[in-house]
């Protein structure tokens, strides 16, 4: 019932913007896409799903992540 007003209330409200507004939500969902998904995949590389055992993912984030642990 609830989910039902709330899914109402955004269709709602998304049926009675103008164009402008419209092409403005728009250009947000691309761009947030963008950097979620595509930006993501490309800059954003698993590091630790690369690494064989649990000890070298524990080591890693040690070493680079934890605080007070920078052994540089």
């Amino acid at each position: 019932m609830i989910l039902k007003k709330i899914w109402d209330f955004y269709y709602d409200g998304f049926r009675n913007l103008s164009a402008d507004s419209r092409k403005l939500w728009l250009i947000i969902l691309v761009k947030l896409f963008i950097m979620f998904a595509i930006l993501k995949v490309f800059f954003f590389p698993n590091i630790l799903k690369q690494m064989p055992s649990d000890q070298e993912r524990i080591r890693y984030v040690e070493q680079n992540i934890l605080p007070g642990n920078n052994k540089k």
